[in-house]
């Protein structure tokens, strides 16, 4: 039996934010299209992996889930190193899962290897009706800080495959 490889480029992805922000339910809703209505708080982190083609190039991403919880963060520091890709996710109708998001940006450069893109993820949009972090005010901070920014909703599916195929776009860029 040969062992084939079936992508051009693994690239590692590490999900950040606050605790139930929805991090875990943007992985489960990017790798089995499901969500899980209630909390359960990730320990430690979780993985997934899945395969996209994008043009003429295969990827393999490899999706790292890190606990929000202080207790867990000397655990997860260690996941970002050699990251292509820290998706900082909040929550459109927590102020401070927002205030914390220069927090995770400078845990980012601190613990990755430099280089890693920034995606910028407002999720939970549809609870729109108790929304208190407005578009406008997360996408100018998203381009001062040269993020990419996109406003998803696990629970829905909107917009979560963007998060992947749009940071998936400019790291291919990047490359070629």
């Amino acid at each position: 039996m040969s062992n084939i490889q079936n992508f051009d480029y693994q690239i590692k992805y590490i999900l950040i934010g606050d605790t139930a922000v929805g991090k875990s339910n943007i992985l489960l809703r990017f790798m089995q299209n499901s969500f899980f209505e209630g909390y359960k708080a990730t320990i430690g982190v979780e993985f997934g992996e899945k395969n996209l083609k994008l043009d003429y190039l295969n990827f393999k991403l490899q999706i790292w889930d890190t606990s929000g919880q202080e207790t867990y963060q000397s655990i997860t520091r260690s996941y970002y190193r050699n990251a292509a890709c820290a998706v900082i996710v909040y929550d459109v109708t927590n102020k401070n899962s927002y205030l914390n998001v220069q927090s995770w940006i400078k845990e980012c450069w601190e613990n990755s290897s430099g280089y890693a893109l920034l995606v910028l993820v407002g999720n939970k949009i549809d609870l729109e009706e108790n929304r208190v972090i407005m578009r406008g005010e997360a996408e100018e901070f998203a381009r001062e800080n040269k993020m990419i920014y996109i406003e998803t909703s696990a629970k829905t599916g909107e917009n979560v495959e963007k998060v992947f195929m749009e940071s998936l776009k400019k790291i291919e860029n990047n490359i070629i």
